[in-house]
């Protein structure tokens, strides 16, 4: 795809949303590749999501992500959303097409999948149950992901076991819900555990739960990346147990936008998550 007349536009909606480290991230790519372009933040009230969406081809936009609180919204105003977005129950990201119309899909999945592979090379989807805690967006996310990957059994556990079973039944017979009481004896024979809470996010508390039946050799994951280290990781890598950050799910879903909206698909280096851990 020829670049050279052409300003570059992307962006981001959400509200609030000038937290987003996403702006960084997608700019130094612009000037890694020496692009004219920019990725900017878009400030879009929840009413103002269906006017701001259908306004990105006129202006000249190639796409923009969507986060909190607008990703489930964004389904019902996009043309088309791709197959593995509506298993999700969410977009997380907007491609402007040649003819204007909107496509949505969603790359939390392939994000997670893509940072767990690259922090923990010897995963295997086939090491045993994974454990998934939480039932939002994100679980499910994390929950298609892994089913893709051939992970052979899902133990989904919410302090609202009635989510869980939604999501349960939503994903398929592969994945199982449990009671909260459950989530310490859960992890017996777990090859994965995920949190795909907030919990132990700066200003929440730490996650309640026991690794004690958790086996060494089990991966401990966590979506949230602020901080870099959670307490459940901090607790899981004083165990022996390894680990793998949260920061990695969002870093890891840019390439894949960037093949979509300007058909190039750029590197995560180390220097970029450095230059994003440094902001944090």
């Amino acid at each position: 795809m020829a670049h050279t007349d052409t300003f570059l536009l992307a962006g981001v909606m959400g509200w609030p949303i000038m937290h987003s480290r996403s702006p960084m991230i997608h700019n130094y790519w612009f000037a890694r590749h020496q692009l004219a372009g920019a990725y900017v933040p878009l400030a879009i009230r929840p009413e103002g999501l269906e006017q701001a969406l259908r306004a990105l081809p006129a202006l000249g936009f190639a796409g923009c992500n969507v986060t909190i609180p607008h990703k489930q919204e964004a389904m019902r105003i996009v043309d088309e959303v791709h197959e593995s977005a509506r298993a999700i129950g969410a977009i997380s990201c907007v491609t402007v097409r040649p003819d204007g119309s909107l496509l949505g899909s969603n790359n939390d999945a392939f994000g997670f999948i893509r940072n767990l592979r690259r922090q923990q090379p010897h995963w295997r989807a086939d090491a045993g149950p994974a454990v998934v805690i939480g039932a939002g967006g994100g679980s499910r996310a994390v929950c298609y992901g892994l089913l893709q990957e051939g992970v052979p059994e899902i133990r989904l556990v919410n302090r609202s076991a009635q989510r869980a079973r939604a999501v349960a039944q939503a994903l398929g017979g592969a994945v199982q819900a449990f009671d909260w009481e459950q989530r310490g004896e859960l992890l017996r024979g777990a090859a994965l555990v995920v949190n795909t809470t907030s919990q132990g996010m700066v200003g929440q508390g730490a996650l309640d739960i026991a690794l004690d039946a958790l086996p060494v050799t089990a991966v401990v994951a966590d979506i949230v990346y602020v901080p870099l280290e959670t307490p459940l990781l901090a607790a899981a890598r004083a165990r022996g147990n390894p680990t793998v950050g949260g920061l990695g799910m969002l870093l890891h879903q840019g390439p894949l936008a960037w093949k979509a909206w300007f058909g190039i698909e750029p590197e995560v280096s180390d220097e970029l998550r450095l230059l994003v851990e440094q902001s944090l």
